[in-house]
């Protein structure tokens, strides 16, 4: 069993004011993507400024913000956000959905792309190779909050998280994300829009990824005390919200190459 390192979830006080460890996982998620953007900026659109891509930047960024509070109250916890609807803006103290966030970063890449002449699957194909700089930073944090944690095990790197009231040695299922929705979507995603690919190839292999990633750690993942297992005691609601990702994912990747050839201006 490993120790599990206690990180004071306050990065910095300074007097009443606390920044979270979570909170500033959120800046560095959003900054790397705001770099690697600017790295294959010429490549998406040479006539594109610094000042539209911080535009785009921002925007999605609010669109990961709120629609992941937005997403974890409705699909999640609604009755207690009902009951006290003060909590919605306690977002240093976790309680974000990935698939939330998705949707509001699609939604404002509809608006977005609108504003500025690019279709839908142009800015999502660009946007997708960044987004698992802010997932596994977002896990990092998790991490530090210790909460997210797995099942009981006796694997040797298990750890007794401080949150857990039975103090079980439990799988670290926030790092097992950190690698696979983080390091390992990063790679692939990196490596296959390296070279020219059909519109929604990219898109498609994220969300492809990304919800077979999720699946399988939600096996080893403690779902959400508030709700359990939706069936057959296994089956949890981030699995549930994954299956439309997988399958969506396998259709764009068909359409994407059965649509049209690739062509260097697709390639992000």
């Amino acid at each position: 069993m490993l120790p599990y390192p206690q990180i004071d979830p306050v990065a910095l006080a300074i007097g009443p004011l606390k920044i979270h460890w979570y909170g500033l996982m959120y800046l560095i998620g959003i900054g790397g993507a705001w770099l690697l953007a600017s790295r294959r900026m010429n490549r998406f659109d040479p006539t594109w400024t610094k000042e539209k891509l911080s535009d785009m930047v921002f925007w999605m960024s609010m669109g990961v913000i709120v629609g992941g509070r937005l997403g974890y109250v409705l699909f999640y916890d609604l009755s207690a956000y009902i009951a006290n609807p003060l909590l919605i803006f306690e977002v240093w103290k976790g309680g974000m959905s990935f698939h939330g966030g998705f949707i509001g970063v699609m939604l404002a890449a509809l608006w977005f792309g609108k504003k500025n002449n690019k279709s839908f699957f142009q800015l999502m194909d660009f946007v997708a190779p960044m987004v698992p700089i802010g997932l596994g930073a977002g896990r990092i944090g998790n991490f530090i909050n210790a909460e997210l944690w797995g099942k009981a095990t006796d694997v040797p790197w298990a750890m007794v998280f401080p949150t857990d009231p039975a103090q079980l040695a439990r799988h670290p299922s926030q790092l097992y994300q950190f690698a696979l929705e983080g390091v390992a979507l990063f790679l692939i995603l990196w490596l296959f829009s390296r070279k020219p690919r059909p519109t929604m190839a990219v898109s498609g292999m994220f969300a492809l990824f990304y919800g077979i990633f999720r699946f399988i750690v939600e096996f080893v993942r403690v779902p959400d005390a508030q709700l359990g297992y939706l069936a057959w005691n296994w089956l949890t609601m981030g699995q549930v919200l994954c299956v439309p990702m997988i399958l969506g994912g396998l259709f764009l990747i068909w359409l994407a190459y059965h649509r049209a050839p690739a062509t260097p201006a697709a390639a992000v």
